[in-house]
């Protein structure tokens, strides 16, 4: 993620996050594929991870919001750095 003026680079911030999937049958897979809302199919590995989808993974290493699509805690921490985000 990075914040600019213009085309200045004031800060950036690179987050990693690894999801380990584990092992399941396939009775849990078409378990999991016929109780999913169906708007997870429009979601980056048609999974939800604040849903039902956690039960895919067995660990998952790294920050939950930089899976999610943002890395929101060094976000909002550079912001209220800068003063523009609440304290």
């Amino acid at each position: 993620i990075t914040i600019t003026n213009g085309t200045t680079i004031i800060w950036q911030h690179e987050s990693r996050a690894t999801l380990h999937m584990r092992d399941f049958s396939e009775t849990f897979l078409d378990h999991y594929l016929k109780t999913i809302p169906p708007q997870v199919l429009t979601s980056s590995g048609c999974y939800q991870l604040e849903g039902p989808g956690v039960q895919l993974f067995s660990i998952i290493d790294g920050d939950y919001f930089t899976i999610l699509g943002l890395p929101l805690i060094p976000l909002l921490n550079q912001l209220r750095a800068m003063n523009l985000a609440t304290s």
